[in-house]
Formats: C-alpha cells, structure tokens, sequence
C-alpha cells in the first residue's frame, strides 16, 4: 500500500521541475501553517465587542451626579423618599408601588421600605422589579435591588425589618438589573451673602465685622450615585444610549419636582403623610 504524503511534501518534491510548481508549494505551505499575532484576524465578542467576553455589559457600571439646591433638606428628602411618586416625574419610570412601609423612625414617620418599579427604555420594553429600600430620615434614600448589600449600618435602619430568605426576597430576582444600589445622599447647610464690601477683591479681607442684612438661606447639596449591571444583554443594547445620562436626568427630574413643590404644585409632603399613616 502506497503511503499517503501531506499535499505539501509533494508540491515541496516537485518544485524542482518547474518554477511554477514551486510557487504552489509555497501557497500550500503558507496555507497550513498557523497564523502568526499579526495574521490571526481579532475576535469580536457579544454585540460586535472585542475581545473574549461574551457579555461586554457584565461589568458593573457608575454613575454620578451633583446638585446644590436653594431649598431646606425637609422638602428635598420628602420628595426623594417619596417612592410611591417616583412615576409622575422621574424619566423611564412607568410605575411606582411601595409594597411596604417600615416602623417609625425616630422621626416618628415611617418610610418606604419595599417598592416595585415599572421601567421602559422605549415605548416597546418594559419590566418590572422590585427594590428594597432603606431611609435615614433626612439624610440618605438608598434602593437595592439583585445580589448587592445596603451599604448602610443596622444601627442606622434599624427601623427597616429584617429581609426574607434570598430565595424568597422578591427584590433578589434576577429581572432587568443583575444588581442595583442608587443612593441619594443629603447635606443641608445655610448659606449668608457675603457683605457688600466684599465685592471689591481690596477689601475682601476687611470685612469680619461686617455682615450682610440679607437673611440667611436653606440650601441642599444633593448626591446622587448609582451602580447597576445589566442581567440582559437586550436591556443593556437598548439602553446603551441613555445609561451614561441616567444619573444627570434623575437628578434634573427631582430638582424640577422640588421646585414645582416650592411654589405649590406638589404637595408632596401632604401626600406622603397620608400614604405613611395607611
């Protein structure tokens, strides 16, 4: 039996009797042998992505945003903790139902502490899911949702009650969001114009007794940071454009709503006392 040879030993063999073979040979050499780096095209993962990830949107994603409002804190953290609202103002929310309240706070009020949310990116997808949420009364409004932790202490909602099983937390399932932790953070200070006198840089430093007649000003430093992870890739493709601008269009919404509220068209501390008291 005649011993069968690679194609490219016999192309090799027969080089010799033509010049043109010998250029075959070459191609057929060229043809097995393995790609060097340089040849070796690049691979390109899920959603046109380089690399080896199959899903480019498995990596957490921040989110940050600031603002100084000319508004008490009392007003500000009514309507952040306002969930049940969230709806009527807030982009991509399509419904907001607190599912359950804590027990009084030190406050004496209590606060939303499990909500489900509706949130559509289009006018085609939408899902629900449900977050639990912990308030330090007029401080902080965190919501968490999938396999994340509050990062607040016990001692600080420790009028919050304790979470079920993780098997039987409807906020641990696995819907739009693998994981999400927005937390809203709060610091009132009171703002005082500077003296008149202080307008003129040569006399800036004259001034210490001094004070402006101008009555001093509530005013709000609002915080805002969220970190999420897409669970579908679907999700993640549709909001590939909106994601990075979530933060800032939140934060835009509720500055909005303070405002409506200040001269007002909210109400919104009337309606939480009575959805509180139920």
């Amino acid at each position: 039996m005649n011993s069968i040879r690679p194609l490219s030993s016999t192309l090799l063999q027969s080089c010799t009797k033509t010049p043109y073979t010998c250029r075959a040979a070459s191609l057929a050499n060229a043809s097995i042998r393995p790609p060097t780096n340089r040849e070796r095209p690049q691979r390109r993962g899920f959603f046109g992505a380089p690399g080896g990830s199959a899903n480019p949107f498995g990596s957490n994603q921040t989110l940050t945003a600031q603002r100084t409002l000319p508004f008490p804190s009392t007003v500000v953290y009514d309507i952040i903790s306002d969930v049940a609202s969230y709806s009527q103002f807030l982009p991509y929310c399509r419904d907001s139902t607190v599912t359950k309240y804590s027990e009084p706070a030190q406050d004496g009020k209590k606060y939303p502490e499990e909500a489900k949310l509706v949130i559509g990116f289009n006018e085609h997808i939408s899902e629900e899911f449900t977050s639990r949420v912990y308030c330090v009364p007029g401080k902080v409004v965190e919501a968490v949702s999938g396999n994340m932790k509050s990062s607040l202490s016990g001692e600080e909602i420790a009028h919050h009650s304790a979470r079920p099983a993780p098997d039987q937390d409807p906020s641990r399932k696995d819907t739009v969001m693998a994981h999400l932790l927005a937390r809203w953070s709060l610091k009132p200070y009171h703002y005082k114009p500077p003296p008149t006198s202080a307008i003129h840089k040569d006399d800036a430093h004259k001034n210490t007794a001094e004070t402006n007649p101008v009555r001093s000003q509530d005013k709000t430093e609002v915080n805002l940071a969220i970190e999420f992870q897409f669970s579908n890739p679907m999700y993640a493709a549709v909001a590939g454009g909106v994601a990075p601008k979530i933060a800032e269009k939140m934060i835009e919404a509720f500055e909005k709503r303070v405002k409506e509220v200040m001269i007002g068209m909210g109400h919104v501390r009337d309606e939480a006392a009575k959805k509180r008291s139920l």
